[in-house]
């Protein structure tokens, strides 16, 4: 499955579009899933892409996601 945008929001207020792209899944609700999934977790942490860099993204520092399928509305 292809990449799907993420807009994120920080617990400082910051936010920042994301491409995430780390789940072998088959469906976009199944990746959708696997994010609640890993997030939800103590240590969720997941792996995602912000232009060329590569970011790790913590839960506990997380405080909004959204989902954006075609891409982040500007």
């Amino acid at each position: 499955m292809a990449g799907i945008v993420l807009r994120v929001r920080l617990i400082g207020g910051d936010s920042m579009d994301v491409v995430y792209d780390g789940a072998e899944t088959a469906s976009e609700a199944e990746t959708i899933d696997h994010l609640a999934a890993v997030l939800s977790s103590d240590t969720g942490v997941i792996r995602c892409r912000h232009g060329d860099r590569l970011l790790l993204l913590y839960a506990r520092g997380i405080s909004t996601v959204e989902v954006a399928p075609r891409g982040a509305v500007l």
